[in-house]
């Protein structure tokens, strides 16, 4: 049996990644809604028009591994183009070749491709000269143009789970066993590896190929300090610029909203580690202070613009506890809505009506002259016992923009309704005027 990794093995040899790709979609791992049986993409296969597929997910997930495993099961020749290497006349020149013969054209980062480009993929695409399968790490329908995306079957692929990393960790020690290279691993180790991954399998076959290498054939016991060597330098799988950097956003956020502490400090924590600059992540959390806590708890919007202060000055890794005190802060508050709601209620009235005129006795009567105008008949509140005084500010009725979102914690919102409801004889609108 051939040694994968002898002195006499071809410079060109592919990566285990490579050779380990599925032959068909029933060798894939993972990925079940898109390659289950009776999924859109086996009925598309059994009925011989797949037509054109976005492949669409974070880098190691599957995505040229299943385009090859199509084009297997339909029998067509497969053509990779890259959207950056590739240009107009290799398209026109696989056109001719599909007139002939049976082809999928498989795009890398279709996302790269010109208007020319995208154009004339399309008339093959519409034609039916060929089948076409396009990849992308991201959002079809933000990196994409309109008619590709219109023309395509959109097909979101997500990262491995843990267990389907251990899978594939799995596959790649029995075929390297198969190839005459025993790779031992414990249990633990075979974790370790799927979970540093980051459900990308490509890069768990490439950590298993580093601790396999260079070893000749035969038994190679990996030790954990080998382990530690190979993920020293490992890069972070967090794209700041792609779904993935919005999507643990979005959920860092949810977390703080929904008062989970410990999904918060998670989300945090990936944040960090993935290297976020420390101003985005306080910021955030100074919206979320407001719009999230608000009138609740008026000393978490504090305690966020405090902490976008302090990591200003302190910068990582002391930060990391700065953001979490204000995190927290977010998270463990109770919750008011109303400010955000509130604000967006009068954007939106005053957006849909003309303006309403200021009201005379509410108007500017700091200067001479603005008696005989009629700016005359405000009632100063300070002047009445109570601190207020029956008056009408705005021609608005009462709970149509602010509704208050007191509960039964005694919050700021809480108190200021009980008060005010002393002072003025009237209960305060709750949200969606059931209060």
């Amino acid at each position: 049996m051939s040694d994968l990794f002898d002195s006499g093995t071809p410079a060109g040899r592919a990566p285990l990644a490579a050779q380990l790709r599925p032959a068909t979609l029933d060798d894939v791992i993972g990925q079940s809604a898109v390659v289950a049986p009776g999924s859109v993409l086996r009925r598309r296969i059994a009925g011989g028009a797949l037509g054109s597929v976005i492949l669409y997910g974070p880098p190691g997930v599957g995505k040229t591994s299943i385009a090859r495993a199509v084009g297997n099961m339909l029998g067509k020749s497969f053509r990779p183009l890259h959207a950056t290497r590739s240009g107009v006349s290799d398209i026109r020149r696989l056109a001719d070749e599909a007139r002939m013969t049976p082809l999928l054209i498989f795009v890398d980062e279709v996302q790269r491709f010109s208007s020319t480009q995208t154009d004339d993929l399309l008339a093959i695409c519409e034609e039916g000269t060929a089948d076409f399968i396009g990849a992308t790490t991201g959002n079809p329908y933000h990196v994409l143009t309109p008619a590709l995306v219109s023309r395509s079957t959109i097909l979101k692929l997500e990262p491995l789970t843990l267990e389907e990393m251990e899978q594939v960790v799995r596959r790649g020690i029995g075929y390297l066993r198969d190839e005459g290279v025993d790779a031992v691993l414990t249990d633990g180790q075979v974790r370790v590896i799927a979970g540093r991954s980051g459900g990308d399998a490509r890069r768990a076959l490439t950590a298993l190929e580093s601790l396999a290498v260079g070893h000749g054939t035969g038994r190679v016991v990996v030790t954990d300090a080998m382990l530690d060597e190979v993920y020293a330098a490992a890069p972070v799988n967090h794209d700041r610029s792609g779904d993935a950097h919005y999507d643990v956003v979005s959920a860092f956020l949810k977390s703080m909203r929904g008062s989970d502490p410990d999904a918060t400090l998670y989300w945090l924590a990936r944040l960090i580690h993935g290297g976020e600059d420390p101003r985005f992540i306080a910021r955030r959390i100074m919206i979320h202070a407001s719009e999230d806590v608000g009138l609740a708890d008026n000393t978490a919007l504090q305690t966020a613009v405090a902490a976008l202060h302090a990591v200003e000055k302190i910068g990582y890794p002391e930060a990391q506890i700065v953001l979490a005190h204000a995190a927290l802060h977010v998270a463990r508050a109770p919750k008011s809505n109303s400010a955000c709601r509130g604000i967006s209620a009068a954007m939106q009235y005053v957006k849909s009506r003309p303006p309403a005129p200021v009201p005379l006795y509410l108007r500017d009567a700091h200067y001479k002259g603005a008696e005989a105008l009629g700016h005359v008949g405000y009632r100063f509140p300070h002047g009445d016992p109570r601190g207020w005084v029956e008056q009408e500010y705005a021609p608005v009725p009462k709970g149509t923009l602010y509704q208050s979102d007191a509960r039964d914690a005694a919050t700021f919102e809480k108190r200021a309704d009980e008060y005010w409801q002393r002072v003025t004889g009237q209960a305060q609108p709750r949200d969606g005027g059931k209060g």
